[in-house]
């Protein structure tokens, strides 16, 4: 069955770029669309973006202008980038796949990828 991975530094410096992988495995991921979502200490979870499995990216407007989501077809992988990170940005970040709609629901779901941002 699909799975889904993340997996990126836990530790980010303000004002960098904060960089996540999600490998995919047990499926392609141009057969459905993947999104990134995060969850804020002590808050509910934030949609951030997806990719859609035609290569179109929806990005929330809140975010839009920091993040980017990419994908390696070769290597089966979707990549985020979150730039001019603050401390306000660690969270946990789950990449979710979205097997017939863009926008959800989202089914198989990472583990989650801790980041901190911290100086």
């Amino acid at each position: 069955q699909v799975q889904l991975q993340e997996s990126g530094p836990g530790l980010v410096k303000p004002s960098q770029t904060l960089s996540l992988t999600c490998t995919v495995s047990g499926g392609s991921i141009l057969a459905s669309n993947y999104c990134w979502i995060r969850q804020l200490p002590g808050k509910g979870l934030e949609w951030m973006g997806v990719m859609s499995y035609s290569g179109n990216t929806y990005y929330s407007p809140s975010l839009e202008s920091r993040t980017t989501i990419s994908r390696d077809t070769s290597k089966n992988q979707i990549t985020l980038r979150l730039s001019s990170v603050t401390p306000e940005d660690t969270a946990v970040y789950y990449c979710a796949r979205g097997p017939t709609q863009i926008f959800g629901p989202y089914d198989i779901w990472g583990q989650g990828a801790q980041v901190s941002v911290s100086s």
